[in-house]
Parts: C-alpha cells; sequence; structure tokens
C-alpha cells in the first residue's frame, strides 16, 4: 500500500486506524439498490415497468457514475417502496438480494479489504444505500461494520420516511466522524476508497484516500491530490453494459406499449 499522502485527523494515543469502501461501483459494479428492487420485483412488491426503469438507472449509473439528481431519485424512489412495507417482509428478501449482488463483487476490492484486516484494521461499509443492506453484507463478507441511510419503522412497518441524514456527501461523511469516535479510529491512520467525486467529504476525511475506477471528477482531484488511483474496469465490460443498456431500452419500450394497450 502507498506511503501515507498526509491529511486527514490528529492522531491520538491508542487509536487506530480503518478501512473504509463504499458499496456502488467501489466494491462491486453497478447499484445495490437495483437488486433490492429486483428482489422486490419477484416478490411482487415492483411492477414490471418500474423495473425496467431501475434497470435503465442502473446501466446509466454503471457508465456514468452517481449524480446528486439520480440520488435523490434513489431515495425518493426506495421512500415510496417501503412506505407500509413489514421490516419482516423485507428480511425476507435478503436471499435474493444477495443472489443479486455477490456475483458483482470485485474481487479486487475484497481482496484489499481483507488485506487491511489482516494488518488489524478493521474494515467497514460506508454506503448510502439502506442499514439493512450495508449490515447484510458486513455480516456475509465478515466485515467489521456498516454504515448505510436508515429508514424509520415504527410498530415493525416502514413509514417512507428518513430515520436520519442521508448517507451522501457530506451525510456520510458525518457518519464516519461519528464511526470513528464510537470505535477510537484514527482517521489520519485510515484509508476510504470510493469512485464517485460525491464521496470527496469522506475522502477528505482520511489520511489515504483512493480513488476506484473513479469518474471524471474524482480523477481529477486524485491527479491534482496525489491520491492512489485504482484501475480495473475494462473496456470489455463496458461494451457488455452498453450492449445491457440496449436491450433495457427495448424492454423498457415494450412494457410502456403493453401498458398502454
Amino acid at each position: 500500500m502507498p506511503p501515507p499522502p498526509g491529511g486527514g485527523a490528529i492522531k491520538r494515543e491508542g487509536e487506530k486506524g480503518a478501512a473504509f469502501f463504499d458499496l456502488d461501483r467501489t466494491l462491486i459494479a453497478g447499484s445495490s439498490s437495483f437488486q433490492f428492487g429486483r428482489a422486490a420485483y419477484k416478490a411482487g412488491m415492483v411492477s414490471r415497468r418500474d423495473l425496467a426503469r431501475d434497470a435503465y438507472e442502473n446501466v446509466k449509473f454503471r457508465l456514468q457514475g452517481s449524480t446528486d439528481a439520480t440520488a435523490d431519485l434513489v431515495k425518493e424512489r426506495v421512500g415510496k417502496l417501503l412506505e407500509g412495507a413489514k421490516v419482516r417482509d423485507l428480511q425476507r428478501l435478503s436471499g435474493p438480494v444477495l443472489a443479486g449482488v455477490l456475483p458483482r463483487l470485485y474481487p479486487r476490492m475484497l481482496a484489499t479489504a481483507y488485506a487491511h484486516q489482516d494488518e488489524g484494521r478493521p474494515i467497514f461499509i460506508c454506503t448510502a444505500a439502506a442499514q439493512e443492506m450495508a449490515e447484510l453484507l458486513a455480516v456475509v463478507l465478515t466485515f467489521d461494520g456498516a454504515v448505510g441511510s436508515v429508514a424509520e419503522v415504527i410498530d415493525g412497518v416502514y413509514t417512507g420516511r428518513e430515520g436520519g441524514p442521508f448517507n451522501y456527501r457530506e451525510g456520510k461523511a458525518q457518519a464516519l466522524r461519528e464511526l470513528a469516535e464510537r470505535e477510537d479510529i484514527d482517521l489520519a491512520a485510515s484509508y476510504a476508497y470510493s469512485d464517485s467525486e460525491s464521496d470527496l467529504p469522506m475522502l477528505r476525511l482520511v489520511g489515504h484516500p483512493v480513488a476506484v475506477n473513479p469518474d471524471k471528477e474524482l480523477a481529477r482531484v486524485a491527479r491534482e491530490e496525489g491520491w492512489e488511483i485504482m484501475r480495473f474496469e475494462r473496456l470489455g465490460r463496458k461494451l457488455r453494459v452498453l450492449g445491457a443498456a440496449a436491450a433495457v431500452a427495448g424492454g423498457a419500450a415494450a412494457a410502456r406499449v403493453a401498458t398502454a394497450k
């Protein structure tokens, strides 16, 4: 691993470093929320039209990365989906969700995470995705913990409202600060990995920020600030995604025609 580029928090006696990993397009290819949507569709909770739209957005996300607009759209869509759903029913989707997410893990990133863990650093998933998703993956992948967006639950039922700050941009950085405080983690000795410029607040908190298959803006910042850049997305993979985009667009058009009849 590279020597620390500097920055981050002030080290205090007895504290330890950690490694923080964004989820979508960093640990996995594409969107974990789309895999949740697929599982919800199979369970009869999502319409075919909504699934086609989610599939199209997932392809765009894989090719272009996250934007504030898409993040807000996903937050709104998930909130509507969760409203009135029982926590138990969502928990029962865990198997199908994992079946969709686990094959999309980047082996290189998982190896990187485990190398940190073997060197004594706790490893955490830090994502704008649901806390339930983050915790599920953390348990299955033997991470030390996870921080995601929390949805409000009353009497075992999701209200569709947020249960705390959205874990995105500065919200994610604040969640990381709070985690570091709880766990006595030295941020100056810590690593953070992300693909998106939206995670610049998180990346700038730590002593070792790493850009993973970065979007254009994050790549520019990483070069200017001398951060490590990891690239392993290949042209062939992107061409396959473009092929999927064409198929999804055709499917969405067919769904619209079928609905109109």
